[in-house]
C-alpha cells in the first residue's frame, strides 16, 4: 500500500519552507524522478536528542535556504561502488525497501548504501558504516514540481570519535541542534524545513535517545504526497 498524507493547506506542515516553492510545470509527466538518499545522524546531546543538519544557502534553486539532513542523488558512481558493499542484515534493506521503486532495481539497495556512505563523507567528512545504517523512510516529491526526487532516508548513530563537521558549498553552515529546539524554531518561523524534513523530525521527537531509534521497528510505506506543496 503506499500511504498518502494530507494535501497542503490541512497538513502541520503548511508554514514550513515557502521561500523554496519554485513555479509548478507544464507537463509535469515530462519531469524524471530522480533516486536519492539522505541520512538522519543522531546522537544522545546534554539538551536532548540531536540530529546533524545542514542549512542550504539561500541561492540554490532547490530547497534555497532551509534545513536539510546531508544527502544528495544517486550516480553512476554509487552504482559501481555498490558491487562491493556487504552487510550482514541485507535481508533487512531487501525489506525495508520492498514497496518502493528500488526494488525494481537489481541489488538497488546496495545503491542507496554507496550513495548514502558517498554523501556523508562529501559533505561531513564523516566514513559511515554501510552495515549501519538502519532504513527509515521514502519520501516520493508529488506530480507537478519542476524537480522530482524519489528520497530513501536512514538513521545512523553517531559513531564514537565520529566528529562530523560543515564542508560542503551547498550549505552556509553544518551543525548538531537538539531536535526539540529545531521544531521549536521552526513553529516560530526561525528555521524552514520541508515537509519531509518536518514529518521526521516529528517523528524523531517522539524517541529518549539514539539507542531507542536504532532499536526501532520500522515498516516503510513509500509517501507519495498527491497535491504539490510550497515545499515539495
Amino acid at each position: 500500500m503506499i500511504r498518502n498524507i494530507s494535501p497542503e493547506g490541512s497538513d502541520p506542515s503548511d508554514s514550513a519552507d515557502s521561500a523554496s516553492r519554485t513555479p509548478d510545470v507544464s507537463d509535469p509527466t515530462s519531469v524524471p524522478v530522480k533516486p536519492a538518499v539522505s541520512v538522519l545522524m543522531v546522537r544522545d546531546g546534554e539538551r536532548g536528542l540531536e540530529v546533524f543538519v545542514q542549512h542550504r544557502v539561500t541561492t540554490m534553486d532547490f530547497a534555497a535556504g532551509v534545513v536539510v539532513f546531508p544527502g544528495g542523488r544517486v550516480d553512476a558512481f554509487d552504482e559501481e561502488v555498490a558491487k562491493t558493499i556487504e552487510v550482514p542484515n541485507a535481508d533487512v534493506h531487501r525489506q525495508a525497501w520492498s514497496k518502493s521503486s528500488i526494488a525494481e532495481v537489481a541489488d538497488g539497495w546496495r545503491v542507496l548504501l554507496a550513495t548514502a556512505v558517498r554523501e556523508v563523507e562529501e559533505e561531513t567528512g564523516s566514513v559511515l558504516d554501510p552495515a549501519a545504517l538502519k532504513p527509515w523512510a521514502n519520501w516520493v516529491t508529488p506530480v507537478g514540481r519542476p524537480k522530482r526526487f524519489d528520497t530513501y532516508f536512514y538513521t545512523v548513530s553517531a559513531a564514537p570519535g565520529s566528529a562530523p563537521h560543515h564542508q560542503t558549498t551547498e550549505a552556509d553552515n553544518s551543525e548538531w541542534l537538539p531536535v526539540n529546539e529545531i521544531l521549536i524554531d521552526e513553529s516560530e518561523g526561525r528555521l524552514k524545513l520541508m515537509r519531509p524534513t518536518l514529518f521526521l523530525m516529528n517523528e524523531l521527537s517522539t524517541f529518549d535517545s539514539a539507542t531507542q531509534i536504532a532499536e526501532a521497528q520500522k515498516t516503510i510505506d513509500p509517501v507519495r504526497p498527491e497535491v504539490p506543496g510550497n515545499h515539495g
